[in-house]
């Protein structure tokens, strides 16, 4: 794409992972141990981490024994991430859109709302058809999104974060389709504040299983927190879905 996208400069930025992955580290291995315990894969099943950014899931998943592959646009995400590459796990710079290695994984995960991102219906079906390219007959693909739902009735509007000298001015707002997080940094590296906007599409569970079913994945389960709750449309906060290939 020639047009340069918010989230190209966003994840790119070190202010991006300050804010939101610092400080969460216990929660995301606790999830992924609960997600593997549960869909209990065989001993050496190949699993692709989908924008993986600087690899903290597909560091914990390397870390319980599996081969791991994680793959993200941001050339700074995947530099940092390259660090801890080992027998059982590497990077790769690349956006989902485009294919990657065909029929090879028998799990793939796109966590965090890692999704959501771009223009068009027809990036989101060329994105989720490299998922399930990817995964051999039988293959998982698990993705975590925000509940639609719950995140409208929640919106808060502003917030100020303060995380060691870097201030975080959050204004959300949202329309019919798109929820939008404008995000203005101070910080003493920084000449002056700067200002990025997220924009994230509100994909419910029905899009989700006609996005997938379109190419050829079938939704086996819903959960609606990372402790693998019920989902609710109403009360629970994540849209975590696990499809199967056919």
């Amino acid at each position: 794409m020639t047009e340069r996208v918010w989230y190209k400069d966003w994840f790119d930025s070190p202010f991006y992972h300050k804010l939101y992955f610092e400080r969460d580290e216990k929660e995301a291995e606790a999830f992924i141990r609960k997600l593997i315990a549960h869909l209990q894969p065989p001993p050496g099943s190949r699993m692709l981490d989908v924008a993986c950014g600087r690899g903290r899931h597909s560091k914990i998943l390397a870390s319980l024994g599996f081969p791991v592959t994680g793959i993200d646009i941001s050339s700074g995400s995947i530099e940092t991430a390259k660090q801890f590459e080992s027998g059982n796990l590497d990077f790769f710079v690349h956006d989902m859109r485009l294919p990657f290695w065909g029929n090879y994984f028998h799990y793939a995960f796109n966590f965090f709302t890692s999704f959501g991102y771009f223009k068009t219906r027809r990036e989101y079906d060329d994105a989720v058809r490299t998922i399930a390219r990817s995964l051999r007959p039988g293959g998982i693909f698990v993705i975590d999104y925000l509940n639609v739902h719950y995140a409208e009735e929640h919106l808060v509007h502003d917030e100020i974060k303060k995380i060691d000298s870097t201030i975080y001015t959050i204004h959300r707002w949202d329309d019919e389709t798109h929820f939008y997080k404008k995000i203005t940094v101070t910080d003493p590296s920084l000449n002056q504040p700067v200002a990025y906007t997220e924009k994230v599409a509100k994909f419910t569970l029905g899009d989700f299983t006609d996005l997938l079913a379109w190419q050829g994945l079938q939704v086996q389960e819903v959960f609606g927190d990372y402790q693998l709750g019920h989902y609710d449309v109403r009360k629970t906060p994540r849209l975590i879905v696990v499809a199967k290939k056919y």
